[in-house]
């Protein structure tokens, strides 16, 4: 059976781990790191990730390799739902197949036994193996994670764990149809013999076997007959073990029904929650619509007793905090290898022994013993050739220098049982670890294998998302001013001379074969993308209409600078750079959603951090200017827990926690509060969930969390004239463990003002979209000391909304998300979305000197055709505002069961309180949310007033002052935008070959799958 090892990834911005996938035509495996910018890689590559079940995540349990772990499973996750049913088709068939071929075709119940087992093989499940800590990583994320019907087994190896009792010492640890796993978990020395394991056993780390939860919990195998494993059983540590298994269980595989309501009483309405009831006429549900709870010393006795319908909440979010942890130091490796390769088939000694040709000669090619003609048994052995040990390969990481002796120290490299068939070895070095003469003894004491290394000093910092880049570098020639070619080198920091012969360096699409024969080729490796050939490939027609737009720009540059001579002092000089400007998933053109703002003399925050935003600063800023966005950044402010706008904040905030505070934690003892320094301290800015996920991250790994400031906000009310609030974040644990005025007194000692972030003011409001999202209003301090100052409004996602327009009135600048063209209103409005002339209108509502338009679900967004009236001020804001529906003030859930099930839910703890019901829950169609079959033909916009508009790409830079240039690029975009939308035969061949064209060219595919991060 051909098998091989490919190189999806190798430590760049783009990527940083190693990422390497098995293939089998039955299966794939992926194996290394799960870091950011993973995913987004296999979408490059053109690596299916359908027939992956398992994942065997090398190194340490840090972000640096789990921070693609959540959107990968999600993916995973998605493609299985998409491909259900077509596996329930093929079980059928296989059940069908196996009963015609054992003759039981006939047998009912036979059959139900065979179509039920085949399910169970085809059904999807996913496995993932990895060291100490991997569930507390998944289960902190329980309030923004859920999916159905994808089980996820997650398998801990710690070091200390032992065979079971009577199991061969040599035994895998793992094995399946066509691979067996030995796993190598090492300590750093001199720790390596301190284990601080204490002989608690991990999730699956002995047994090559599927074991009952009984066996994962008790060292000792469970009888056949079954024994209950109690709580006094257990050891406190195995408890929380089980606690955290058991809400990464409900994450991915609860029964929990969005359309499952229960009867309860309107005075036991835990608020906030969606009511609903069912209409006495019609039977049918309604959403509820008369007094709430919280108004019950209004309502009578009848009322507080009328039977409404609610939810429950689903289980996983119940937990209100996870069982204690601590940064768990083992850091694991693999030998993989391939089954034992029976011998060749002789029909000539089958026919000599009398065995009969058919389903006789199959069994005993598949090792199986036989009766012949005359009842004598048969054994494979007499029948077949000689056998060949399977293919294999050792998977090393070493995140350190001082984990190098522990592993080298393993007695599995010198043990035949387990090395037989092992002929290569792929190194994932950290830095120091590759050039470390103990390694390179290593690697001439086994020169007979061939080895791979992959390190940030051996591996160059190359392009690895070819197709953004190529994008980037065709846009840079129609708008050099706002584009650079992302900062890269082909040439790595060292050399390979200082490595034994024959070591190789490892290159994307690099491929180790397994079987038929063991080799290394490179000829799969894919091209550097060449900045000079892409440059070549743009049409003179492009360049034409760009030299035309600079001529224009200059015209109008007069125009331009009286334009922004009526900003705000210094407001010209401010600097929005687009860093993710895509929807819901990574894409091989458009990252998820962060844009940076640079402020000059106030610092650099950042409106949302989606997944591998790090990676996409370090291809914006080289080296020294990267150093220093980090040292100036002074926020983050995430607008709601949709995954795709947060799961980059984590690697964000621990590479400033390198910069400036050289990963020293607060000290002990001292108080977050009193050494929180305004000029140079960062603070995150979000709702409570998203704190709450920081500070639980923070006890599986030291990212800087200590050093933060996570400060809470309330959403403002404008038509109430209830502004928002600032305060420092306290975990309800906490608060749940005092009185109730002493909890007031406690939330208000923590509130603080805008001044200890140097603002102005910052206000956020309640959007359409998801519990909790909000929209950000920031006012700057103003340079001069006067009145007027810079004004940055973010929409986050959301429907229009009448109150982001009040809090901000009189912007500088708005960015909004245009998730839709205009064509796709009922899309925009199904999905909790804006669309590009809704985003204006709101932008021109709030009489914003300009604004920018981001977060696309597709890669070329249809650019707006503006026309400018001569209306300017209030007068023609409130015009726009009245012709652009808006939603209300008043935050609203959605009731489509499919917009809550399409993406990961957002803390559905608060969304859906614990209600009191004493009735089963009843499953009902709940009333959809309205959609519109409007169908503009363009996306045109008559605007009211001179607002300057831009429509972001990834890796965008422009100065507020410049915005209005950018409207002069339209003509050459769109000529651009044009010709890349043509197909190329030989770049889809070419993608079609090796899953990657060298250019980045060609139409994108269909993304497969629903959002997996947000609802788009």
């Amino acid at each position: 059976m051909r098998s091989w090892v490919q190189v999806l990834t190798t430590p760049t911005a783009d990527t940083p781990g190693t990422t390497l996938i098995l293939h089998f035509d039955n299966k794939r495996y992926l194996i290394g790191s799960l870091a950011e910018g993973t995913q987004r890689a296999c979408v490059q590559m053109g690596a299916r990730l359908l027939k992956v079940s398992e994942c065997f995540i090398t190194g340490r349990t840090e972000w640096r390799n789990t921070g693609g772990l959540m959107g990968m499973i999600l993916t995973l996750a998605d493609a299985a739902a998409s491909s259900a049913s077509a596996n329930a088709e093929d079980a059928r068939k296989r059940a069908l197949a196996k009963g015609k071929r054992t003759g039981c075709l006939e047998d009912e119940e036979k059959m139900r036994q065979l179509e039920e087992e085949a399910r169970k093989e085809t059904s999807s499940r996913l496995s993932v193996f990895g060291a100490p800590n991997l569930n507390h990583t998944l289960a902190t994320a329980r309030r923004f994670v859920f999916r159905k019907g994808m089980p996820v087994d997650i398998h801990e190896i710690s070091e200390g764990s032992g065979q079971r009792e009577g199991e061969d010492e040599w035994a895998p640890y793992w094995a399946d149809e066509n691979i067996k796993v030995w796993a190598m978990p090492v300590l750093p020395s001199p720790a390596a013999s301190k284990s601080t394991n204490n002989g608690v056993k991990a999730v699956g780390t002995v047994s090559p076997r599927k074991r009952s939860i009984h066996e994962v919990y008790e060292r000792e195998p469970v009888p056949d007959g079954g024994s209950i494993v109690t709580a006094s059983s257990m050891t406190p540590k195995e408890r929380d073990q089980l606690t955290v298994k058991a809400v990464v269980s409900e994450m991915f595989n609860s029964s929990w029904r969005l359309d499952t309501l229960y009867e309860t009483a309107l005075r036991d309405v835990r608020l906030p929650a969606t009511l609903f009831v069912r209409n006495a006429q019609t039977n049918k549900i309604e959403k509820y619509t008369g007094p709430l709870p919280s108004q019950r010393n209004n309502l009578a006795p009848a009322e507080l007793n009328r039977i409404v319908l609610v939810r429950k909440p689903w289980p996983g979010a119940l937990v209100e905090s996870l069982p204690t942890t601590e940064p768990a130091k083992e850091a694991v490796s693999y030998i993989i290898r391939n089954h034992t390769q029976r011998g060749k088939f002789h029909p000539e000694r089958a026919e000599a022994l009398k065995v009969e040709k058919g389903h006789k000669w199959a069994q005993l090619s598949s090792g199986n013993e036989v009766l012949n003609k005359d009842g004598e048994t048969v054994t494979p052995a007499m029948v077949l050739g000689e056998s060949k040990e399977g293919g294999g390969l050792a998977v090393i990481d070493l995140p350190e220098p001082s984990y190098i002796d522990g592993l080298l120290a393993k007695p599995e490299w010198r043990e035949p049982k387990v090395m037989a068939g092992v002929g290569a070895v792929v190194w994932i070095c950290g830095p120091g670890v590759a050039t470390d003469s103990r390694v390179q003894d290593f690697m001439r004491e086994f020169e007979g294998l061939r080895h791979v290394v992959s390190s940030p000093e051996h591996c160059p910092n190359n392009i690895a998302l070819d197709s953004a880049a190529a994008a980037t570098v065709r846009l840079r020639q129609v708008d050099p001013a706002r584009y650079v070619v992302p900062v890269h080198t082909n040439e790595p920091a060292e050399q390979m001379q200082g490595l034994p012969d024959g070591v190789h360096r490892a290159v994307r699409g690099q491929m180790v074969q397994l079987e038929p024969s063991m080799d290394v080729h490179t000829k799969q490796a894919i091209p550097l993308l060449s900045i000079p050939d892409t440059e070549a490939e743009t049409s003179a027609e492009v360049l034409e209409e760009a030299k035309k737009a600079h001529a224009a720009v200059r015209e109008a540059s007069e125009a331009t600078q009286k334009w922004a001579s009526t900003l705000p002092p210094d407001a010209s000089n401010a600097e929005i750079v687009t860093l993710g400007t895509g929807s819901a998933l990574p894409s091989k053109y458009r990252n998820v959603s962060a844009t940076l703002l640079r402020v000059p003399g106030w610092g650099s925050m950042l409106f949302d951090c989606g997944e591998n935003t790090l990676g996409q600063l370090k291809r914006v800023f080289p080296a020294d200017e990267f150093k220093q966005i980090l040292r100036e950044l002074r926020m983050i402010f995430i607008s709601h827990m949709h995954a795709d706008h947060h799961l980059g904040t984590v690697s964000v905030i621990k590479a400033w926690y390198e910069e400036v505070h050289k990963c020293q934690p607060l000290p002990p003892g001292a108080a977050r509060k009193d050494g929180f320094n305004t000029a140079h301290g960062l603070a995150v800015v979000s709702e409570p969930a998203m704190q709450h996920w920081l500070a639980e991250y923070a006890s599986i790994e030291d990212y800087g969390f200590s050093r933060l400031a996570p400060l809470y906000i309330s959403a403002a009310i404008p038509f109430r004239d209830v502004p928002s609030k600032l305060g420092w974040f306290i975990p309800p644990t906490e608060l749940a463990a005092i009185s109730h005025s002493a909890r007031m007194e406690r939330l208000s000692n923590n509130i603080v003002s805008p001044s200890l972030l140097n603002l102005t003011d910052i206000q956020t409001v309640a959007v359409q979209h998801c519990h909790n999202a909000r929209a950000v209003t920031i006012t700057f301090p103003s340079s001069s000391g006067g009145s007027s100052s810079l004004k940055v409004s973010y929409s986050g996602d959301c429907r229009p909304s009448k109150a982001f327009t009040q809090i901000g009135r009189g912007s500088t600048v708005c960015i909004h998300e245009a998730t839709f063209d205009d064509e796709l209103q009922g899309d925009a409005e199904a999905k909790n979305h804006s669309t590009t002339s809704e985003a204006l209108g709101v932008a021109q509502g709030m009489g914003a000197k300009a604004c920018v338009l981001t977060h696309f679900s597709q890669r070329y967004q249809k650019l707006p055709v503006l026309e400018h009236g001569g209306g300017s001020g209030e007068g023609a804001a409130q015009a726009v505002t009245d012709d652009v529906p808006m939603s209300n003030d008043l935050e609203e859930e959605s009731t489509n069961p499919e917009d809550a099930l399409d993406g990961p839910l957002e803390d559905v703890a608060a969304t859906f309180p614990d209600q009191q019901a004493n009735t089963d829950g009843l499953q009902v169609d709940l009333p959809p949310s309205k959609t519109s079959s409007s169908l503009p033909e363009a996306v045109r916009f008559k605007l009211a007033s001179d607002m300057k508009v831009c429509v972001a790409f990834d890796y965008m830079r422009v100065k507020v002052g410049e915005i209005p240039q950018l409207e002069k690029y339209t003509p050459a975009l769109l000529k651009l935008f044009a010709e890349e939308e043509k197909p190329e035969p030989a770049a889809a061949e070419a993608e079609k070959a090796n899953g990657s064209g060298k250019k980045g060219k060609g139409k994108q595919g269909k993304q497969q799958g629903k959002g997996q991060r947000g609802n788009a």
